[in-house]
């Protein structure tokens, strides 16, 4: 989008706010549908921060997800938990995972955690 969808970021906005986190959401973005749970970007940043530190390989990027955007107004990006990249009939991964989404990138959205199905 040239333009971020109005919808789209108050959407955003009432995620970042606190007042819900259960927002369930499928966005287009880049030609990939992804399906998930939207989350405050701290608390996104927290539970990544999280993951991270307990890998022995990357618990060094840990401090980069553990502080904060530092950035006010409205929100630029999704933040997605329990979420997966629908190809196909298969959801990736299965078990959900957790990505971030540049609102502006977004081609078409809808309310609702679409299900998969691997047979």
């Amino acid at each position: 989008m040239s333009k971020p969808d109005e919808l789209l970021v108050d959407v955003a906005a009432l995620v970042e706010s606190g007042r819900s986190n259960q927002m369930s959401l499928t966005v287009v973005a880049g030609g990939a549908v992804i399906t998930g749970r939207l989350a405050p970007e701290a608390v996104w940043r927290q539970r990544v921060s999280e993951v991270v530190a307990g890998s022995a390989r990357l618990s060094d990027f840990s401090a980069v997800f553990s502080g904060t955007s530092g950035k006010e107004g409205l929100p630029t990006h999704l933040h997605f938990h329990v979420a997966r990249i629908l190809q196909g009939a298969v959801g990736i991964p299965e078990t959900g995972g957790m990505y971030r989404v540049a609102i502006e990138d977004v081609s078409a959205w809808t309310m609702g955690d679409f299900s998969y199905s691997d047979h």
